[in-house]
């Protein structure tokens, strides 16, 4: 099924649970909801988080320090759940959920009400068995779509992808960029050939005119750094800001979006 992508751009908000604490993340991401993000992405922090930049890595080794594991991740999406009804994803690398067991993993998520996964570094040549537990459960199966993917492989990804298509702006890691490049508009184009779902961009988003630039061809904006360095910017205040931090890239974004489509 796919998730409810209610605005365009629908904000896609990632957080690295259990920066600074899980009691934090846990507020953080109510406010985020709040404010008005309509997918959460629940990062699930990782020692050698290969595809992240700088700021998503300090924001591991914070969360790794604090101690928090998968179970507390799921459990902290069992939390969430009981007091909202947004989109959920867990955002993991493949290792923590070997670790725990992929049965395991697929049954506590459905039982923690998550919607679906992302596992970054789980290619679709060897996701066959992610797939079959996943789907017996009804949980979305999220996979990135590059830039230089060729359409033979843009083409299997739609076909294993469910929830959402998570379009990759650019190649290299996370983190914030100067300007959004044309790559992410072309591979939006040519991943809609291969299916109907929503399609995401992520990778570099951080800016109000990025986040609205995305929502003239993408139905979501994955904005994942930027989120992470606010929090890292303002101890004692996450939350807060935040929620700040999001009310003006939807307010601001979306003006110029508007602004743009009648010029």
């Amino acid at each position: 099924m796919p998730l409810c992508f209610q605005s365009r751009p629908t904000l896609v908000a990632y957080v690295t649970c259990g920066d600074p604490d899980l009691a934090t993340t846990r507020e953080i991401v109510l406010a985020a909801v709040e404010a008005g993000a309509g997918v959460i992405e629940l990062g699930v922090p990782f020692s050698d988080p290969l595809a992240d930049g700088p700021v998503i890595q300090r924001a591991s080794e914070r969360a790794l320090r604090a101690g928090t594991t998968l179970e507390q991740v799921l459990t902290l999406a069992r939390e969430i759940r009981r007091r909202s009804q947004v989109g959920l994803i867990i955002f993991s690398y493949l290792n923590p959920i070997l670790r725990m067991g992929l049965t395991r993993f697929c049954n506590q998520a459905e039982e923690a009400g998550v919607d679906g996964a992302l596992v970054t570094d789980l290619p679709v040549e060897e996701a066959d068995e992610y797939l079959r537990e996943m789907r017996m459960r009804r949980l979305a199966t999220v996979f990135l779509a590059a830039p230089t993917s060729t359409d033979q492989r843009l083409r299997q990804i739609a076909k294993v992808c469910s929830g959402f298509l998570y379009a990759v702006s650019r190649t290299g890691v996370t983190g914030a960029q100067q300007q959004l490049r044309d790559d992410a508009r072309t591979l939006v184009s040519r991943l809609r050939k291969f299916s109907k779902l929503p399609v995401a961009v992520g990778f570099g988003i951080s800016t109000p005119e990025q986040f609205a630039a995305v929502g003239e061809f993408a139905d979501g904006a994955v904005v994942g750094s930027a989120l992470v360095h606010t929090i890292e910017r303002n101890p004692g205040k996450e939350p807060e800001s935040v929620a700040q931090f999001i009310r003006e890239l939807l307010v601001i974004g979306r003006r110029s979006s508007v602004l743009s489509a009648r010029s």
